[in-house]
């Protein structure tokens, strides 16, 4: 007979589709919990039914989560609590870190069984980057917002990767295309199901084959990070420089503008001494 949980928090990831990628022990711990914190107690209970676990389940989510984090701290305190999503790793896309940083505050036992995740799933049906990488969530809805949000992470070198609904992703291509350029891009959807695939191609291309034909399912997108800078021009060097040297020594002027532009300090420093009066 396995041994008693210790009393804290316990973070189940849980399967992204295929039932079958539940980890033995994340199914040992969600059947010997004293109680789930939950987001929609269906999803739980279908996962439940399938190891043969009665567990009694907590609605814990967006909406209700205020209200029942003190309660479930307190639970902590002598039971074994677990908490997840209706798919993947809580936490990622969701409220459940405040739950977490709550629970250490009070001193709560803490402790994570890792498994599924969508984003990083997509990562690897992609074919792009992944030794840096920026998960974004979802993007806002409304244009403007969404542009502004792209704006902020054009420059950012690093594979993006976000979620989107089936009804928005043409528009949200669209966008990322206008914000970040015609970058290589990757939609996947239903990842670990039957109807699993990855759609590779450029962000316009990708806009254009959804634009009239919606996908059903969940959608991880992943992006590209953006192509080497051009190399910094003479003029560039020169607006750089005679900005430094504003306000330094020529020497250190020089070796700044190197760091930042990328270029020889020699030649930079040739080029400073010239531009003293």
């Amino acid at each position: 007979m396995n041994a008693e949980l210790l009393p804290g928090l316990y973070i189940v990831a849980t399967p992204i589709g295929n039932l079958g990628d539940l980890s033995p022990r994340a199914a040992d711990i969600l059947s010997r919990v004293a109680v789930i914190a939950v987001e929609d107690s269906r999803v739980t209970a279908r996962l439940l039914r399938h190891i043969g676990a009665k567990q009694p389940m907590i609605p814990y989510h967006d909406h209700n989560a205020e209200g029942m984090r003190p309660g479930l701290i307190a639970r902590m305190a002598t039971q074994a609590v677990a908490l997840v999503s209706d798919a993947g790793t809580p936490l990622i896309s969701d409220p459940g870190y405040k739950l977490v940083r709550e629970a250490r505050a009070a001193g709560r036992l803490i402790v994570t069984i890792p498994g599924p995740c969508a984003a990083v799933s997509a990562l690897t049906l992609a074919g792009l980057p992944t030794d840096r990488f920026l998960f974004l969530g979802f993007l806002p809805p409304k244009a403007a917002a969404r542009a502004a949000a792209i704006a902020e992470i054009a420059a950012v070198r690093a594979t993006l990767v976000l979620y989107e609904s089936g009804p928005r992703l043409a528009a949200t291509l669209a966008a990322l295309a206008q914000g970040l350029g015609d970058r290589e891009a990757a939609v996947t959807r239903e990842i670990t199901k039957l109807y699993e695939e990855a759609v590779t191609g450029t962000l316009s291309l990708l806009a254009a084959r959804y634009a009239d034909a919606a996908p059903k399912g969940e959608i991880v997108v992943v992006i590209a990070p953006p192509g080497d800078p051009a190399p910094a021009s003479d003029g560039d060097a020169d607006a750089a420089l005679a900005e430094a040297l504003t306000r330094l020594p020529l020497g250190q002027a020089a070796s700044e503008v190197a760091r930042r532009l990328g270029l020889d300090r020699r030649s930079l420093y040739a080029r400073a001494l010239a531009m003293k009066p």
